[in-house]
C-alpha cells in the first residue's frame, strides 16, 4: 500500500507539466461549444470508461445538454460494467462508432489511450481528421515518441512512467486521464460562464440533493435565508442563475432571463447591466 500511495503521489506533478497543452485543448474547446460544436471522448477499457464518466457527470454538475459532451468506449455501453475483449483492436469500429453518434467537422474528438497504440482509438481520431475536425490525444507515453504516429491538433502526454504492477494502466495512467479530463471540462465550463466565484451556478434542482444544493449556493451568494431562496428559486423555475441574478439585481425572473441571455449567461456581467 506504502508503494502504491507513493507512486501515486508522483501523478500531480506529471500532470502539472502538461497543462500548457491542456490550455491550448480547452481554448480549442470553448471555441467549439460557443460555436455549437461538441465533444466526444473515445477510448476503450480504463481509458474509455473514464471518457464516458466524465461526459455524465457534466449534465447533472453544469446543467449541459447530455448531446454537449459525449463518451464512447469500444464495446458500448455492455463495456462499461464488462470488459469487452477485442473491440479496440478493430480501427474501423472507432471510426464508424464515432460517426454513428452524428459527429461533423464542427465538433472536437478526445482520443484517450494510455499507451497511444489503441486500433479503436486511433482509427477514431484518423476519420476525425480525415473530415476536418479538430483533435485532442491524451496518453501517458513521451510525447517524442507519438509526434510522429499520431497527428492529432493537440497531444497531452502525462507521462507517469512504470505501474506497480506492470501494464495496469488502470492507476497511475487512470488517475492522469482522470486529472486531465477533470480540467479540460471543469476549465472550459468556467469559461463558459457556468461557475460564479467557486460555485455551480448552472445546475438544476433535478434531485433532492441538488435541490438543497440550489439553495445553499443561493443563499451563500447573495445573503437571503432558506425561505426566500426557496421561494425565488420557484419563481426561477429551479435556475440557480436566473434565481442570483432576480436577487442581486433587483428584478423579475424575466428580466433575469433577459441579462442573462445578453451577457452570454455569465451572472456578473448579468448584475452589472444597467435596467433597460
Amino acid at each position: 500500500m506504502r508503494i502504491i500511495n507513493r507512486e501515486d503521489h508522483t501523478v500531480p506533478g506529471v500532470v502539472e507539466k502538461e497543462i500548457p497543452y491542456i490550455a491550448r485543448a480547452v481554448d480549442m474547446l470553448v471555441e467549439t461549444f460557443k460555436n455549437g460544436g461538441r465533444l466526444f471522448y473515445i477510448g476503450a477499457g480504463t481509458s474509455g470508461r473514464l471518457g464516458v464518466l466524465d461526459a455524465a457527470e457534466c449534465p447533472p454538475t453544469y446543467g449541459t445538454d447530455p448531446e454537449m459532451i459525449q463518451g464512447i468506449i469500444a464495446g458500448g455501453y455492455k463495456a462499461l460494467v464488462t470488459a469487452q475483449e477485442g473491440y479496440e483492436d478493430q480501427p474501423e469500429l472507432g471510426a464508424k462508432d464515432l460517426m454513428e453518434r452524428g459527429f461533423t467537422k464542427n465538433d472536437v474528438v478526445c482520443g484517450i489511450a494510455a499507451s497511444y497504440r489503441t486500433p479503436y482509438v486511433l482509427g477514431a481520431i484518423r476519420k476525425a481528421r480525415e473530415i476536418g475536425a479538430k483533435t485532442i490525444f491524451v496518453t501517458c507515453n513521451p510525447r517524442s515518441e507519438i509526434e510522429s504516429k499520431v497527428d492529432v491538433d493537440v497531444a497531452i502526454c502525462p507521462v507517469v512512467g512504470p505501474e506497480v504492477v506492470m501494464g495496469s494502466t488502470r492507476m497511475k495512467a487512470g488517475t492522469a486521464t482522470k486529472l486531465v479530463l477533470n480540467m479540460l471540462t471543469t476549465t472550459s465550463m468556467i469559461r463558459l460562464g457556468k461557475v460564479y466565484g467557486n460555485m455551480m451556478v448552472d445546475l438544476m434542482m433535478t434531485s433532492k440533493k441538488l435541490e438543497e444544493r440550489s439553495k445553499r449556493v443561493v443563499m451563500m451568494v447573495t445573503g437571503v435565508d432558506y425561505e426566500e431562496a426557496a421561494r425565488v428559486l420557484k419563481e426561477a423555475n429551479g435556475h440557480v442563475k436566473t434565481a442570483l441574478v432576480m436577487i442581486l439585481a433587483g428584478v423579475d425572473a424575466q428580466e433575469a432571463k433577459r441579462r442573462l441571455e445578453a451577457a452570454d449567461g455569465f451572472v456578473r456581467k448579468a448584475i452589472e447591466q444597467m435596467n433597460s
